[in-house]
């Protein structure tokens, strides 16, 4: 088989994502591989956990050299993760062959995406509570708009049994779908360890993802479907794409893209359904709309503008700053 440039191409795209928020791996590429591939879910899932293994150490390394890591999460994290990886891998292997384990795996996946989507508009409306409450950094349980994530590691006490029910589980999807490495597993973080700022969710995820898709991708070599010249393509795209995309998350904020993301979570979940095109075209248009509309009416629920307006009009005056007065002073 000839190398496929243009899947290279895509996974280079989808890396870029991974990097800047820690998201979209798995979420994005099998779904990528199997709508406009044609790759079947089982082989999607076992060649893109195989390039992930070589993936995730790039991103980590970025973040690692940026202290940006708590590595006691990252340690209860992989004690559940890590064996629940490998376990999910039999899960799936334990239900056989043929078209019908094949869409098992696909509903799968597509239910692991809606979590993922939900997660990710659980997280901006926390984003949107601490804008509307006029929160001070250290407070936010997310980054300020327009502003990158912050730079210092907060002091967090670490809550082991919770933080490895989250491994465990997180684990235990990666293995069957390979969704959930970040698009699950850092919004349970969030919910867990409010403090923890954008950088720092993305780094620590990234670094606990790395043993758990080592562990997911041995299973899926030895019992899955792994296909050697998917593999090489999805590395030749996402090794460059994820270094590139952990860079610049030190630096961008990432929400407008956390926005997309969530976008296309659904519309690849819609697809793992089987939805036709047509009629996901005007899904996606109606949820556009109606997510849009909702949006507006939270914000002004919050006592923000409907529309969200960047520059100096947009900035709310500091609860510190003294208002200043438009009446002259009088001069004696």
């Amino acid at each position: 088989m000839d190398f496929d440039w243009t899947m290279a191409f895509g996974s280079f795209l989808v890396a870029i994502v991974v990097g800047l928020t820690g998201m979209g791996g798995g979420a994005l590429m099998t779904p990528m591989l199997v709508t406009f591939f044609g790759v079947s879910p089982l082989a999607a899932v076992s060649s893109d956990l195989v390039a992930a293994a070589v993936m995730k150490p790039v991103g980590s390394a970025v973040h690692y050299r940026q202290g940006t890591i708590n590595l006691r999460l990252v340690a209860w994290l992989c004690a559940g993760s890590v064996p629940a990886a490998f376990c999910g891998v039999l899960a799936a292997r334990a239900l056989g062959d043929g078209d019908t384990v094949q869409d098992v795996i696909q509903k799968a996946m597509g239910v692991a995406l809606l979590l993922a989507a939900a997660g990710l508009i659980a997280r901006g409306y926390l984003a949107l509570a601490d804008r509307a409450a006029r929160r001070e950094p250290g407070e936010r349980r997310t980054a300020a708009p327009g502003s990158p994530a912050a730079v210092d590691t907060p002091d967090i006490k670490v809550r082991p049994v919770p933080t490895l029910l989250v491994g465990a589980v997180g684990g235990l999807v990666v293995g069957i779908t390979s969704v959930g490495s970040g698009s699950l597993i850092i919004v349970a973080l969030l919910a867990l360890y409010p403090t923890l700022k954008a950088n720092q969710l993305v780094g620590t995820d990234l670094l606990q993802a790395v043993p758990l898709v080592f562990a997911a991708a041995l299973g899926h070599l030895l019992f899955g479907d792994f296909h050697m010249e998917v593999t090489a393509a999805l590395l030749v795209g996402s090794v460059p794409g994820v270094y590139l995309g952990s860079r610049i998350s030190s630096r961008a904020p990432g929400g407008l893209i956390r926005r997309a993301l969530a976008f296309v979570l659904v519309a690849s979940a819609l697809k793992m359904f089987g939805m036709g095109t047509e009629v996901l075209a005007w899904t996606l248009v109606g949820l556009a709309v109606a997510g849009t509309a909702a949006w507006a009416l939270l914000r002004r629920r919050h006592g923000l503008p409907a529309l969200e307006i960047t520059g100096r009009l947009a900035r709310a005056p500091r609860q510190d700053e003294p208002e200043v007065s438009r009446t002259p002073v009088s001069r004696s």
